[in-house]
């Protein structure tokens, strides 16, 4: 559910009633945030569904999503920008990307393709209220300006809405209640909450965590830093190699165009990432010894590899990320950073006590633990005057859901690039709203089929092939799966590649419905 409280409650009212005293403006498509996932949609409705009338809504001040609320030192891509990027619009980039170059990217689709004209910033989306009667979304926003009070209240109705909005909460990471922590006489900030003036230069400084951001913050202020310590409860898995794609370097050798430089790099990628991906399930210990052993070359024979960087689960589990240049493990051989495995114990005034005994002291400390999972953009949701409790669905594909009409989210894959999803979301779109208007119909939903009445249901995810924590912490919040591929999220892009496109408009798990005088009239089957 949405996080809500009495102030906020109290916002949506005085919003609503403001609303209702203003013009309403009416679109076919609201867009949800204009991340990667957004200026994707817009694009794809432009050249896709010509004569759509969309509007995108940001609640920030600028397009970029993650790659603009993040703010931490060396924020990059942890996947190929190949992949990462638009199947439209060819990267001519380094593969592992810094947030600025991503957005540069993204800044270049919007200006190409005037999107801009369809992007409204400082837009917070309140409420989301569906109408069966009329089948209309009812949008209540506010305009933010930085006050206390908020700003001018937004209504807009619109007959589609797609959620491009991500899952986790951007403005507020995950941080553990830790023992004593009130304690800490240093600086103690999140990695998702960055100060801009932050220092770290000539400080000594703790990053708890071990995932992508911390593998990405160590390098980016070991340099300046006095030392970096990276605090783990234990180890992960990376992936390293030069920050090049050797393919593509010859293929701009051989002057091959760039439309096709990134068309075949992108396919042998994808081609590489499916071998890997059935290989970690396949012949674990061997991935693992592989991804190991080179750590331990980098390292030397000396370190204790074992302890640091041998993780328990088997490679996939959770998300690997790559080291452009091996930037990680290079400072930690120079002695610019330095790797504890262990618990808290207890924070002190001079940094944490951990349990076995020995403490850390710093003069910052990072906490770069994850992140809030927020599946629906901290928006209340109605249907015809009933909360959506969005645990309560079923998902169609990872995309649509049960008992939830004229709406289509966008959740991007684990184990390969997120905008691969987006692009193959962003075709589906497009094809059911031509499907629709060819039928006439204003309205659908999926909804289980006969014969999918036996079919068991179960949660989002299975823990046994992916189980991150802020997915695990969250996962009453998200959507039910059912055991047949089509009722799930299944990760796997090399297959839902060939199926999306080839999706039955016309199967009993697409119910539609037109607004007959006020009543709505379900679509014989």
């Amino acid at each position: 559910m949405p996080r809500t409280s009495t102030g906020t409650a109290t916002l949506e009212r005085k919003v609503s009633s403001e609303s209702a005293q203003q013009k309403t403006e009416h679109f076919d498509v609201l867009i949800v945030g204009a991340g990667i996932s957004g200026i994707g949609g817009a694009y794809h409705l432009t050249t896709q569904s010509p004569g759509t009338s969309f509007v995108i809504l940001e609640k920030a001040e600028t397009f970029g999503g993650t790659w603009w609320t993040h703010r931490y030192p060396g924020i990059r891509s942890d996947s190929d920008l190949h992949t990462f990027g638009y199947r439209f619009k060819a990267w001519r980039g380094p593969p592992i990307a810094t947030a600025q170059e991503i957005r540069d990217y993204m800044g270049e689709v919007i200006e190409e393709n005037t999107l801009g004209q369809h992007i409204r910033y400082k837009h917070k989306i309140l409420s989301a209220r569906w109408s069966g009667s009329e089948n209309l979304w009812t949008i209540d926003a506010i305009m933010t300006d930085g006050t206390a009070g908020g700003g001018e209240a937004v209504r807009i109705t619109a007959k589609f809405l797609w959620m491009c909005q991500g899952y986790y909460r951007h403005e507020q990471g995950y941080l553990p209640k830790w023992p004593n922590m009130e304690a800490y006489r240093g600086k103690l900030v999140h990695s998702e909450e960055w100060p801009n003036d932050l220092d770290t230069k000539d400080k000594t400084v703790l990053v708890i965590g071990s995932g992508a951001t911390a593998a990405t913050i160590i390098p980016a202020i070991a340099g300046t830093a006095k030392h970096v310590t990276m605090l783990q409860r234990s180890p992960t898995f990376f992936i390293t190699g030069r920050n090049v794609n050797d393919l593509a370097q010859t293929l701009r050798q051989l002057q091959i165009d760039e439309d096709w430089v990134h068309e075949i790099v992108r396919r042998k990628i994808n081609f590489d990432q499916a071998v890997f991906a059935e290989r970690c399930v396949n012949e674990p210990d061997k991935v693992a010894e592989e991804l190991i052993g080179v750590i331990k070359g980098i390292l030397g024979p000396d370190y204790d590899v074992a302890k640091h960087f041998t993780p328990t689960y088997r490679p996939w589990r959770q998300r690997i990320a790559f080291v452009p240049d091996a930037d990680l493990f290079k400072a930690i051989a120079a002695g610019q950073a330095s790797v504890e495995t262990d618990e808290i114990e207890r924070f002190t005034e001079g940094g944490v006590l951990l349990k076995s005994g020995k403490e850390l002291q710093a003069d910052i400390i990072v906490a770069a633990t994850g992140f809030n999972l927020n599946v629906l953009g901290d928006i209340n949701f109605e249907i015809d005057g009933k909360p959506l409790k969005f645990s309560d669905s079923v998902t169609y594909r990872g995309m649509m859901f049960t008992g939830v009409p004229n709406m289509v989210w966008v959740f991007g894959y684990f184990r390969a690039s997120w905008t691969l999803r987006a692009d193959l979301v962003g075709d589906f779109v497009c094809r059911l709203l031509r499907h629709m208007k060819s039928m006439g119909t204003s309205r659908v939903e999926v909804a289980l089929r006969p014969e999918d009445k036996d079919m068991a249901i179960l949660p989002w995810i299975d823990a046994e092939s992916f189980n991150p924590g802020y997915l695990m912490r969250g996962i009453d919040l998200l959507p039910r799966r059912g055991a047949k591929p089509e009722w799930q999220h299944t990760q796997d892009y090399w297959n839902e590649k060939d199926i999306f496109p080839k999706i039955d408009l016309d199967d009993a798990a697409f119910v539609y419905g037109a607004a007959v005088g006020g009543k709505t009239k379900a679509r014989p089957s």
